[in-house]
């Protein structure tokens, strides 16, 4: 996502500070509510006490569907908890938050693995979704399982295959 922005070489001449900083909260805050409501809905269906009397869909399905409405929720609350966080802020400040995150290298390579997990979450939630039924919500659950996917693959990548280390850059 981040590499889809322009990075000039100075803060102050950061372009769509706010578009930037909108749209990475966004997709974080997706990443943390479809942990958040798979892990609920991964419980209730492991303790029987906390099951839903009728159980129409099956475990994947209940999964993909409650990732959708944490998605959606993420969406929203993503974007206002940074207009509420920024509210009041000088373009300036925008601009700095925003061109720290271009520069932020890790930053980058998880915003390229999220943003890839969740074009093949959506695929494959679409896919699975029409099979059970969820229509557009296995699309919308496909985004967030697959945001959670990329950042699972990013820490295996960064800090299982490469140990956490970048390539040294020569100047």
């Amino acid at each position: 996502m981040s590499r889809f922005f322009p990075h000039p070489p100075y803060a102050e001449d950061q372009p769509l500070s706010r578009t930037l900083l909108t749209t990475h909260v966004v997709a974080r805050t997706i990443t943390a509510s479809t942990l958040i409501s798979a892990a609920i809905t991964t419980t209730r269906q492991l303790i029987p006490a906390l099951r839903p009397k009728v159980t129409a869909l099956s475990l994947a399905p209940r999964v993909l569907r409650s990732a959708s409405t944490g998605t959606l929720v993420a969406v929203g609350l993503g974007a206002l908890m940074t207009g509420g966080r920024m509210y009041g802020r000088d373009d300036i400040e925008w601009q700095d938050r925003s061109w720290r995150l271009l520069e932020n290298r890790g930053q980058v390579e998880t915003d390229d693995w999220t943003v890839a997990g969740m074009a093949v979450g959506a695929a494959l939630g679409a896919a699975a979704g029409k099979s059970a039924g969820l229509g557009w919500r296995g699309a919308v659950g496909g985004i967030g399982l697959g945001s959670v996917g990329g950042m699972v693959g990013y820490l295996g990548w960064r800090y299982g295959v490469n140990g956490g280390k970048f390539p040294e850059v020569k100047l």
